[in-house]
C-alpha cells in the first residue's frame, strides 16, 4: 500500500510540473502484479492531479533480452 501512495503522490506532483504528465517504467514480475492490485484504491483516495490519464507506463527489461526469450521478465 505504502508503493501504491508513493506511486499516487508522485503521479499528482508530477502532473503539476512543467510536462504536465507522469512516467513510469516497470520492471515486471511482482511490481506489476502488487501495483496492479494496490494503485485503485490508492487513485481513488488521490488528488484529481493523479488521474492516470496523465500516465505513460512502459514496461522495462533489464535483462535485454527479447520479450520472448525465457529469461525475459516479459512473460
Amino acid at each position: 500500500r505504502a508503493l501504491a501512495r508513493l506511486v499516487v503522490e508522485e503521479a499528482a506532483a508530477a502532473a503539476g510540473g512543467e510536462r504536465g504528465r507522469f512516467t513510469l517504467g516497470l520492471s515486471g514480475g511482482s511490481l506489476v502484479e502488487l501495483l496492479s492490485r494496490e494503485l485503485p484504491p490508492a487513485l481513488r483516495e488521490a488528488r484529481p492531479e493523479a488521474e492516470p490519464a496523465k500516465w505513460v507506463v512502459a514496461f522495462c527489461d533489464e535483462r535485454l533480452v527479447p520479450a520472448e526469450h525465457p529469461e525475459s521478465t516479459y512473460g
